[in-house]
């Protein structure tokens, strides 16, 4: 008996594509993204630091070590404003640099100021090289920091070298002929591998070459200043889940027979569809409001500080996830299918698009597949508005993305449910 009750559930399993998917896909599909993301680190396949550089120095050592920045293969360098016409070539400068890391253009800014020549080598005698940092990526600011002392070794070791010896003489006295032309002879061998594009010089310990000081350029008047993501990242996963399964009583309607009440009626299939989608939307609103309000009570998150921008989002994410709910259901022939269907499809994007971990962590190739994921620019226009505090008219790339993901979502859906209508 026992055995033909175990031969009955694996011919279940084998008919039973979902259950399949749940059980041999998704944990594949899981372990690849993870592994991905925290596997690589420090690899090859690691992401790369877009960064931007300003030198107010305007000196031979501080373009030699710009100039070093840019050969580096973990930072991706920017030194000029970009755009149009004159603004294409012009170097970027404190201010706007500083814009650029607010923006999430750039996950750092290096500011290198004048007078920072007798830094190299020297970290006391000089102001130190500032890094414009955003507290959302705290990996970017450290990697940016090592990357800059090592920098600074490579670019310019006879500078480094020179102040060694001048410490020496300061405490032990001045040398003597003979070392002095030694020191000579070191020293123009050091700048020549330093100029020549041929040799690379290195070192192993990068560590203390300059004075490096992080700034955070975000988040300054936040008690808590990671609440944003989590709530933004949490509300969207959660939102899925809940219009998911409130789309799933148009198949119950269509196993108790009052579907085919319905269509008979005035609303037909698009006035019913036009009815749950607004409903969800309304329901979407509401939840992410609560969401919020909480994370405002006790977490002291700015809410009603950034009301303008929430509204905004909260209703473009909760019709884009409300119409994305309506495309599983009318996807979907029952409502086990479609409760399998759904945790594969929302696990999967909501560990894509930024919900479960941030997206900085991710590898060029994955932040790109995110994407294609709705979620991501929902979870992106909420960290806009609490996170970097723009304006509800910068929300517009986010905005206007949600708005076509949903006028597909909705189009999409009522195609599929022209099955019930001939039946």
């Amino acid at each position: 008996m026992i055995p033909t009750l175990m031969r009955v559930a694996g011919i279940s399993l084998r008919r039973d594509r979902v259950a399949q998917t749940l059980t041999f896909i998704l944990p594949i599909t899981f372990f690849t993204i993870f592994a991905s993301v925290f596997g690589s680190q420090g690899m090859r396949g690691a992401s790369r630091v877009d960064v931007a550089v300003v030198d107010e120095d305007r000196s031979e050592y501080s373009r030699r070590l710009v100039e070093t920045l840019r050969q580096d293969g973990g930072l991706d360098v920017r030194t000029t404003v970009g755009g149009r016409g004159a603004d294409q070539a012009t170097p970027l400068d404190r201010v706007k640099a500083e814009v650029l890391v607010r923006g999430g253009d750039r996950s750092a800014a290096i500011v290198i100021p004048k007078g920072a020549r007798p830094s190299f080598g020297a970290p006391t005698g000089a102001p130190p090289i500032d890094v414009l940092a955003d507290p959302s990526n705290p990996v970017a600011s450290q990697i940016v920091a090592g990357l800059l002392q090592k920098a600074a070794m490579t670019a310019a070791p006879e500078l480094t070298f020179r102040s060694d010896i001048d410490q020496f003489e300061k405490y032990a006295g001045p040398l003597t002929p003979q070392q002095r032309t030694a020191v000579d002879t070191w020293e123009q061998e050091l700048q020549r591998r330093s100029a020549s594009p041929q040799v690379k010089t290195s070192t192993t310990d990068p560590g203390g070459a300059i004075s490096v000081h992080v700034i955070d350029v975000l988040g300054k008047r936040r008690d808590n200043p990671l609440i944003a993501f989590y709530a933004a990242g949490i509300a969207i996963m959660f939102l899925l889940f809940t219009c998911s399964g409130a789309a799933g009583t148009l198949l119950d309607e269509v196993d108790s027979g009052t579907l085919d009440r319905v269509l008979t009626s005035r609303a037909g299939m698009t006035g019913l569809l036009a009815a749950k989608w607004s409903y969800m939307t309304l329901l979407g609103v509401l939840q992410i409001t609560v969401m919020f309000t909480y994370g405002a009570l006790v977490f002291r998150l700015p809410f009603l500080r950034h009301l303008g921008g929430f509204a905004v989002m909260t209703l473009v994410s909760a019709a884009a996830v409300a119409g994305f709910g309506l495309l599983l259901a009318t996807a979907c022939r029952t409502r086990a299918q479609l409760s399998g269907l759904s945790t594969i499809v929302i696990l999967t994007i909501s560990a894509l698009g930024g919900s479960m971990f941030p997206r900085f962590l991710m590898s060029p190739a994955m932040q790109k597949m995110g994407l294609v994921t709705f979620n991501t620019w929902a979870l992106d226009g909420y960290l806009k508005v609490f996170w970097r505090d723009a304006r509800i008219v910068e929300l517009w790339p986010q905005v206007l993305v949600l708005a076509a993901f949903t006028t597909v979502f909705l189009v999409t859906a009522r195609w599929l449910a022209r099955r019930w209508e001939a039946a």
